[in-house]
């Protein structure tokens, strides 16, 4: 009677075995399944380079903009920062303006482009997209406080304002007659919530994300209809090449999501409603303000326009008068090559050389040449050619009797130039060089298209964060008109002097 029950147990104890060992593989299976699917939320990509260039825009809240330290920040910054390190890579990144840098990844200046870069069929066919990692769309916003328009139907009869060339132009177009509203168009952003701001238009359609910025600063402005579906942004390289630094962008961005850390940074800088985040700085509504917040941006744009236009005017000095001495030399081929010079550069409009400079010549030469250098290059190229000529009709209103008389007395030609006519050409000369002095200090404006960043770009970098484009503008318009007039003044005292 004993045996019964020891031999029952022996039979209970094989079956859980036997259970056991059919149930054990598959346990296996699901734990290195799921092992499996964690390493690939975390997996990891081999860099093939120390330090990867991403090119970016200069203006473009919330997504990259200078703040009043002067240090970009923005959606994508910090975006690119968190995968960098999540992934382990080391990244340098290049604002220069979205043009130029998309022209940069085209050339091969920057290795990568986050720019809010619309993912489109067109730029596919040139650069390979990482997953989109922010959902675009467009909304309206009228000024705070109007409830006169909660829907479409209430813009009737009222005005519309919208940028040029963007989606949100395309749906107020496509919309107008079902609504009956009128459409007005702008350049620049800053002028769209200018106009709102002072009456010229109802309300204004635009981006929901730089909506969303600028009532997360504290901009009176409010999203009484629902946002319409847009595009979607991407991180981008050239087609074919840098793949790995695609799929470390894909990797990381995945595991911001995870964590939550993406919509951590989302929700730091768009907002829907005027919950602003508290602060302690001097409203830049207000043009002392501004000026608290910005003057040390605004000095250091300052510093580089000068040192643009001194180092630029320098070289420019040396090349123009050896090239207007070229223009008035007895030999015909020196008197050639002078020619052409003069007629290339100044044939060829100034931003097209820069941008042949900066963008074009790196192909030929086979390095890359920094903005700055480029502008340098552009600058002294475009005035030495005037000054060439400044020289030539200097040189050329000196009678030329005094030539001749010169050289019946013996004295060479190089002599004679030397000694009698560069003196008194040299007098003449002068207002036309103080004249191009200023001229090419205004013309440094132009070299912030290849995202040279000098007094206007730097202004332009604070509309983009304030949008408080009259105060800026103003300010800028007043530090340059200053530093002209000194100018001005200062070489009518060399002036006197002289004579």
């Amino acid at each position: 009677m004993k045996k019964r029950p020891i031999l029952q147990t022996l039979i209970f104890i094989m079956t859980g075995l036997v259970t056991f060992a059919l149930h054990s593989p598959v346990q296996a299976d699901e734990t290195q399944s799921t092992n499996t699917s964690s390493t690939e939320t975390m997996q990891k990509v081999e860099p093939k380079k120390d330090v990867y260039v991403i090119a970016s825009d200069s203006a473009f809240a919330p997504f990259e903009f200078q703040n009043d330290k002067g240090e970009y920040e923005g959606i994508d910054v910090q975006l690119m920062e968190a995968i960098s390190k999540a992934q382990g890579f080391n990244l340098r990144m290049d604002y220069r303006g979205f043009s130029a840098a998309l022209q940069a990844l085209e050339s091969g200046q920057a290795d990568g482009m986050i720019a809010g870069m619309t993912i489109t069929d067109e730029r596919k066919q040139n650069f390979d997209f990482s997953d989109p990692y922010f959902e675009s769309g467009i909304q309206i916003a009228v000024k705070k406080g109007d409830t006169s328009i909660k829907s479409y139907e209430d813009l009737k009869g009222k005005t519309v304002g919208a940028k040029v060339g963007t989606e949100s132009a395309d749906f107020l177009v496509a919309h107008k007659d079902q609504y009956g509203y009128n459409i007005k168009y702008f350049d620049a952003a800053d002028q769209l919530y200018d106009g709102l701001k002072v009456g010229a238009i109802d309300a204004m359609m635009d981006d929901y994300p730089v909506i969303g910025y600028a009532i997360k600063n504290g901009q009176a402005l409010e999203t009484p209809i629902a946002k319409e579906s847009g595009g979607v942004y991407g991180f981008a390289v050239k087609k074919g090449q840098n793949p790995e630094l695609l799929q470390m962008f894909n990797e990381g961005l995945k595991e911001l999501k995870r964590t939550g850390e993406y919509d951590a940074i989302i929700n730091q800088y768009i907002s829907t409603d005027d919950s602003k985040v508290p602060t302690d700085k001097a409203d830049e509504s207000t043009l002392i303000g501004l000026i608290k917040n910005n003057y040390p941006a605004l000095l250091r744009g300052l510093g580089q326009t000068i040192l643009l236009t001194l180092i630029s005017f320098a070289l420019a000095l040396v090349v123009g008068v050896i090239f207007g001495l070229f223009s008035v030399s007895p030999v015909r081929a020196l008197r050639m090559v002078a020619s052409i010079y003069v007629d290339i550069i100044r044939g060829i409009p100034m931003m097209v050389l820069a941008f042949f400079i900066f963008f074009g010549l790196p192909g030929i030469v086979g390095f890359t040449i920094p903005d700055f250098i480029a502008g340098i290059i552009t600058l002294t190229l475009n005035a030495s050619a005037y000054i060439a000529e400044i020289v030539r009709g200097g040189i050329n209103a000196v009678p030329v009797g005094q030539m001749e008389a010169s050289r019946s007395l013996g004295l060479s030609y190089n002599r004679t130039m030397q000694k009698i006519i560069l003196p008194q050409a040299f007098k003449i000369m002068i207002p036309s060089f103080v004249n191009q002095f200023v001229i090419s200090l205004k013309d440094t404006t132009i070299i912030s298209a290849i995202g040279v960043v000098e007094l206007l770009q730097t202004g332009r970098i604070i509309v983009a964060r304030t949008t408080q484009s009259t105060y800026v503008y103003l300010i800028i318009a007043v530090m340059y008109l200053i530093l002209i007039t000194a100018l001005t003044k200062l070489a009518k005292v060399l002036e006197k002097k002289v004579k």
